[in-house]
């Protein structure tokens, strides 16, 4: 592969490195501070790069948060599409999310730390990020339908399947979420995201 081929790839990794770095910048500052207590030099500062190479990237503190949730997101999808054809499709559901959970920050199945949590939890409550939070599920739940489509043989326009898999899953793990958010004491949230794929997966049966 020659030198010209190499470097609109490398363009793009740096692209979103510096897109993550700022996301995850925006997230840390928030959780210790309050989103009102964070400037965007701040967020900049912390990423180490000049504040208006942020406005190259967001439009404002609460899309650069929600950003890294987007993203993850996205990830279930392409996971999704990697996942064996023979595997069940609620299997692989439950694994392309928990291979991406485990590659993120203060999740997966270790101890919680507290301090965190509660940080997250009054983050997510701002007015300001709530409409980017729901903007970015829309988005990352489109890109799962459309992969669950494409496995299962189905339409994302004709047929309800895809789309009603895709919005079942989305809503158990905002549920185990925000049971991981509130639980006292702290526990961790890989196990509770399983077990809502699980309960999902075997129809919901009464308790």
């Amino acid at each position: 592969m020659s030198g010209e081929d190499e470097r609109p790839g490398l363009r793009e990794r740096k692209k979103q490195e510096t897109r993550t770095a700022l996301s995850w910048a925006a997230i840390r500052l928030t959780v210790e501070r309050g989103l009102e207590n964070v400037r965007v030099e701040d967020i900049a500062a912390a990423a180490g790069v000049a504040p208006r190479t942020f406005n190259n990237y967001f439009s404002s503190k609460g899309e650069a948060i929600a950003a890294r949730h987007l993203d993850r997101t996205r990830l279930v999808a392409q996971e999704l599409r990697r996942r064996p054809a023979s595997e069940p499709l609620w299997e692989s559901i439950k694994v392309a999310v928990l291979t991406q959970l485990a590659l993120g920050e203060n999740y997966g199945t270790g101890q919680p730390d507290q301090q965190w949590q509660t940080g997250v939890r009054l983050m997510i409550s701002e007015p300001s990020l709530q409409g980017e939070m729901l903007k970015a599920d829309a988005i990352a739940e489109a890109e799962l339908a459309a992969a669950i489509a494409d496995r299962t043989g189905t339409d994302v326009a004709r047929d309800l399947y895809p789309r009603l898999v895709a919005g079942a899953a989305g809503a158990a793990i905002r549920v185990a979420m925000d049971q991981w958010l509130r639980a006292d004491p702290p526990v961790p949230v890989g196990p509770l995201i399983e077990e809502a794929l699980g309960r999902l997966a075997a129809g919901l049966p009464e308790p």
